[in-house]
């Protein structure tokens, strides 16, 4: 009984292994031309239906960098798909096509193929050399075994969701010139500043430079624009969510919740030493004005008044700062979920900031650069940052009601100024010492 159970199992795995042998060629049709139709839907949605230009000035350098990965990873899977369709087509011959049949798999038609083989051959066309281009036809064009051996198709699904096929599209002309390879260190027989000179010369001289340069500057000033924009939203955005959600989300169910006679004055034991504080000062400024007065001795009796005015009117204070220390708690989180939402629906914005800052930061001179570091180090991780570390976070504690910990805030200054230090070291050294050395002699200089 066990045996015929494991055979019956063996079977079954070796049924299922054989019909995903006989759907591979259906299989790899469709993800290759899944991979050409999300390259055509980039090029419809980011490059105006025309093909993605890696030297394109409609983005900056980092978008652009990001669309070029996006590319290579489709092409090579739409490459690699059309080899396994065509070695998989190769194997398959009439009876396994016989088999197929009785088991239920369903053939696509020899039509649909071809108009998929087409689309896909149009699109990564336009982004591979004449040689490349040959033998991407030699793989994927075979009219003669198609149209007696349909493809094996296991999945209805692809003519459920796509019942038409895109429009053919007209191949490009291959004599563009290619994109240009970086500089190569070698040495030349002039001097590299004789042919710098040459060659500014020779784009001053070009009836074009003028366009050129008005292009440049139209999109350094929309990077510029795109840049502060967003920056203005990343702030305003967040306060504009805190004041909003505390006034009109957070605020009505505080107060509903929080029962103004019975609810507790004080958040913590420092707001009531505060108080008591407060209310010992008044006694004390009461009897003073009065001594100055030269006025007759305040009785018992009348100070008591007095200072129950006064105890009245500091449990009123101290409960509406309870009260909206707890509101600051949730309208924060409010806040911060704005800005993540921001950074999220924002990517492209966010690759063009970087490039924006990129090009501010390593633009300065040598010295401007040097301030810069000495300034940020000595204000988070100088001689005297622990101050500003205990302001902060003193700060910080009553915005949100909570007693400020001694003990923490000193473990904290001892502990996150040194990682940041570690943080500016390891950048000087990695990335300001390979890309700017003078910068990082003047900050040496500067330091010392």
């Amino acid at each position: 009984m066990k045996n015929s159970v494991f055979s019956q199992k063996i079977y079954s795995f070796l049924l299922n292994t054989y019909r995903w042998y006989l759907q591979t060629p259906e299989r790899s049709l469709h993800q290759a031309y899944d991979a050409a139709l999300k390259i055509k839907e980039i090029e419809n949605k980011h490059f105006n239906g025309n093909k993605i230009d890696i030297e394109s000035a409609m983005y900056s350098n980092s978008v652009m960098d990001y669309f070029e990965s996006d590319l290579n990873k489709l092409l090579k899977t739409a490459k690699m798909r059309l080899t396994e369709f065509r070695a998989s087509r190769w194997f398959l011959n009439e009876e396994n096509q016989k088999a197929a049949q009785k088991a239920g798999i369903e053939y696509l038609s020899p039509f649909l193929i071809l108009e998929k083989l087409n689309f896909i051959d149009q699109v990564i066309s336009k982004y591979t050399t004449i040689s490349d281009q040959k033998s991407s036809k030699a793989l994927v064009v075979q009219p003669p075994n198609l149209a007696v051996n349909p493809v094996i198709s296991g999945d209805k699904s692809l003519l459920m969701n796509n019942p038409t096929l895109p429009p053919k599209i007209p191949t490009q002309d291959w004599k563009k010139k290619a994109k240009p390879t970086g500089k190569i260190d070698t040495t030349g027989v002039l001097p590299r500043s004789i042919l710098s000179t040459i060659t500014r010369l020779q784009v001053e001289l070009d009836p074009n430079s003028e366009q050129e340069v008005i292009q440049s500057f139209r999109q350094a000033q929309r990077r510029t624009i795109i840049s502060i924009r967003f920056i203005l939203l990343l702030i305003i955005v967040p306060l504009l969510t805190h004041q909003i959600a505390k006034a009109f989300v957070v605020g009505p169910v505080v107060e509903e919740f929080r029962d103004t006679e019975q609810m507790q004055v004080f958040l913590n034991s420092k707001m009531e030493e505060e108080a008591l504080g407060e209310l010992q000062s008044f006694e004390e400024k009461l009897k003073f004005e009065n001594f100055i007065r030269n006025a007759p001795p305040l009785l018992p009796e009348q100070i008591e008044i007095e200072m129950k005015k006064r105890a009245v009117e500091l449990a009123e204070e101290f409960r509406k700062e309870s009260s909206n220390a707890i509101k600051n708690v949730f309208a924060d989180i409010f806040s911060v979920g704005a800005f993540i939402w921001l950074l999220v629906v924002s990517k492209s914005s966010i690759a063009v900031i970087k490039d924006f800052f990129d090009r501010i930061v390593y633009g300065l001179s040598d010295s401007a650069k040097a301030f810069i570091i000495i300034l940020f180090t000595d204000i988070f991780v100088g001689f005297h940052s622990p101050h500003g570390w205990e302001v902060l976070l003193e700060g910080v504690s009553r915005h949100w009601g909570l007693p400020a910990n001694r003990d923490f805030i000193f473990l904290f200054i001892a502990t996150f100024p040194v990682i940041l230090d570690t943080i500016f070291k390891y950048w000087i050294f990695r990335y300001l010492n390979r890309i700017s050395p003078s910068a990082v002699a003047t900050y040496r200089n500067m330091n010392e």
